[in-house]
């Protein structure tokens, strides 16, 4: 089992390849065998096992053999992972784009109020 802090890592590496990407969305259609996954790409089967071997490492897709056929699913935990990890990262952003909006909403209030900026109010006077 990954601890926490592994386990978005794992996730993010994962989806970062384009084939493993394709073979997660083609399983969010729904379960397929290794050779139905493999038959669209232009690759031999061992690598397509390879990059189901580092998807099922992160807690993406899991598998079961039945005889000679090995059929794959995704494991929406895996991606809630990644999901909870991107929640965590807009919350955070938000809040601080909240307060460098508040901050500069006060910046501007303080350079508008001629009582607070003395130089903005000698429009007109002599240099």
């Amino acid at each position: 089992m990954l601890n926490n802090e592994e386990a978005p890592d794992r996730v993010f590496h994962a989806v970062a390849d384009p084939t493993r990407r394709a073979i997660v969305e083609r399983l969010t259609r729904g379960p397929a065998s290794v050779s139905e996954l493999a038959r669209p790409l232009p690759m031999s089967l061992p690598a397509v096992v390879q990059h189901l071997r580092v998807l099922e490492d992160a807690g993406l897709v899991r598998s079961e053999k039945a005889g000679r056929v090995r059929t794959c699913r995704l494991e929406p935990a895996g991606l809630r992972t990644a999901e909870e990890w991107l929640r965590r990262q807009r919350t955070a952003w938000e809040g601080l784009l909240d307060r460098l909006g508040d901050l500069l909403a006060e910046t501007s209030e303080t350079t508008e109020d001629p009582e607070q900026n003395p130089e903005q109010n000698n429009e007109g006077a002599p240099s």
